[in-house]
């Protein structure tokens, strides 16, 4: 059910998910002083491209760092990335057959604001730790 549901996903959101969070990460790539945030960015292009059976959990390493650096990506490119998802989780919850991606959009919606400090794991482990 999973590979239907990233395929149904990739089709209909996943794909443009995934290149505005690309476009983000090569806009701080561009900057030196933000690959950290690029990088980030990459990481969670992945997870939009195929989010079904994956889920994120909190590192246990994360400092105050990345509640910085959080702080800096929600000003600059976290807000609109939500924004993304609001909009396409709104227009997938119209349709019956939408409304798991709807709900996955909008699930999406806390790592795409604060990307810094977390970490993507498979579901079959979400309290895996580094």
């Amino acid at each position: 059910m999973k590979f239907v549901l990233n395929v149904i996903w990739l089709v209909l959101c996943g794909l443009w998910m995934a290149l505005a969070y690309v476009v983000a990460g090569l806009i701080c790539c561009v900057l030196i002083i933000t690959i950290p945030w690029g990088i980030a960015s990459f990481r969670i292009a992945a997870f939009a491209l195929w989010p079904f059976g994956r889920t994120t959990v909190e590192r246990r390493d994360a400092g105050a760092g990345s509640l910085i650096g959080n702080v800096i990506w929600f000003v600059f490119a976290g807000w609109w990335l939500a924004l993304g998802h609001i909009v396409t989780g709104i227009a997938l919850c119209v349709t019956i057959i939408g409304i798991p991606l709807g709900i996955a959009n909008f699930k999406l919606i806390p790592i795409s604001l604060m990307p810094l400090g977390r970490e993507i794991v498979p579901t079959d482990r979400p309290f895996a730790t580094r």
